[in-house]
């Protein structure tokens, strides 16, 4: 089977990769020339886990190819995925207009029967928009073709993307044909040997099950800073509590763990494009409104914790920030907490160095001279006042503690992920805060 994929973002490049490592003929096009030559050199626009090998091995076996010509990738092809960004307009809603271009170029370009599949994460109703837009192609041809249009969202998580889609939990397929179904259902046979499930569902609520998912997820996020925040207060451990709750089958283990806040390319942008949808229909969906404003503020927690500790004056204090990325295994910048957090210090005349094992370099489109980019976690910490964790890569878990005690200005951490031993941290002489912890020094000197 061959199969075209238009975009070669995130979901466009893994997903072209991982279908060409069982075999299919893959294409993927993208109108970025420089963005083709670097990718057809496996220079890769992300840091993912696996993924440049799987597109090397790919390219060497003439099984992945990549070009801006989308008229010569077409002949062939029975399935074209569309995966170009819906970046987020003024008012939260997702932007249309380059899956909506796509289709239209499909529909000038085609020549045989297509399932012509939106992988972008769009709002419901776009599958609708995507037929009219290839249909006004042909009419304008005077030509009348048999096509499908179908909706088949991912659910990647970046830094395990390549393990996510060749062992999904779930395969959600939205169709209103026998024809496409059974089209699709064979692109994704290789997927389900091992009984990995594929959903087939109608079009609206496939595209639907993509933000619902994303939101709940989110929600379980805000939820858990909310009661964490609150657990500071009132003298509880988060995660002691988290344990607790967590061990009810009802509600399980996943994502309840508190930080500062998520960002990336997903959760920020399609909670906002569900709220935006929900106005769009006359419905206010005041959980979700809550969800975002408790993570707007929960971006700012670390940073009140530092102001709060140091009298409100942090000027020419030196602080190392550990981890920039919104999440570890991943370079994405969007949305990250850190870059909230290192504003506020700077604003208050801070001095901020950073580490991040892989995302510096996109780091440093978004800080540029105002931060220092140091070569390693110890170099950032050197002289001090404190270390901010941020994200919690593997690099961060286990520092040489004895070490940076020596070379920092005072012994003091602020976990924003509680990856650290709180207890074993204060009897090494450091002064530890983490998210929904409360009275941690006096706790530690008792045991």
């Amino acid at each position: 089977m061959k199969v075209v994929i238009v975009g070669t973002g995130y979901v466009g490049l893994v997903t072209g990769a991982c279908l060409a490592e069982v075999g299919t003929e893959v294409v993927c096009v993208d109108v970025d020339a420089g963005k083709i030559v670097r990718l057809q050199n496996n220079m890769l626009p992300i840091y993912e886990p696996g993924l440049q090998e799987i597109v090397k091995r790919n390219q060497q076996d003439d099984r992945l190819l990549f070009t801006t010509d989308l008229a010569s990738a077409l002949p062939g092809a029975e399935v074209v995925f569309i995966a170009v960004g819906t970046p987020p307009g003024e008012d939260g809603s997702a932007d249309l207009q380059y899956v909506l271009q796509v289709a239209g170029q499909i529909g000038q370009l085609m020549e045989h029967y297509l399932v012509i599949v939106t992988k972008s994460t769009v709002p419901v109703g776009t599958a609708v928009q995507v037929n009219r837009a290839v249909k006004e192609s042909l009419d304008a041809r005077q030509l009348i073709l048999d096509y499908d249009v179908a909706s088949n969202p991912e659910f990647l998580k970046e830094g395990a993307a390549v393990n996510d889609f060749m062992k999904p939990d779930r395969i959600v397929v939205g169709v209103n044909t026998t024809r496409a179904r059974h089209t699709l259902e064979q692109l994704y046979r290789p997927f389900l040997l091992n009984g990995h499930p594929i959903l087939f569902m109608d079009i609206a609520s496939a595209e639907m099950t993509k933000y619902a998912a994303n939101a709940m997820l989110a929600t379980r996020i805000s939820y858990m800073n909310d009661i964490a925040n609150l657990c500071g207060l009132a003298g509880a451990d988060i995660d002691q509590v988290r344990k607790g709750i967590g061990s009810d089958p009802r509600i399980g283990k996943h994502f309840l763990y508190p930080g500062i806040g998520y960002g990336g390319s997903c959760f920020p942008k399609d909670v906002k494009a569900l709220i935006q949808t929900g106005r769009e229909y006359g419905y206010h969906l005041r959980i979700l409104d809550a969800v975002e404003a408790v993570n707007e503020d929960q971006k700012k927690i670390l940073f009140r914790k530092i102001l709060r500790h140091f009298d409100g004056d942090v000027r020419n204090k030196k602080f190392a920030v550990w981890g920039l990325s919104f999440k570890p295994n991943t370079d994405d910048m969007r949305e990250a907490p850190s870059l909230v957090l290192i504003d506020s210090l700077l604003e208050e005349g801070a001095i901020v160095s950073v580490y991040d094992p892989v995302a510096m370099d996109e780091a440093s489109a978004c800080l540029g001279n105002n931060v220092t980019f140091a070569e390693d976690m110890y170099s950032a910490a050197e002289n001090a006042a404190a270390i901010l964790l941020v994200t919690e890569w593997n690099t961060f878990r286990m520092p040489d503690w004895q070490r940076l005690r020596k070379t920092m200005q005072s012994p003091l951490v602020f976990d924003g992920r509680n990856i650290y031993d709180d207890v074993q941290l204060i009897k090494l002489g450091f002064t530890y805060y983490g998210i929904g912890k409360a009275n941690t020094t006096v706790n530690a000197l008792i045991q």
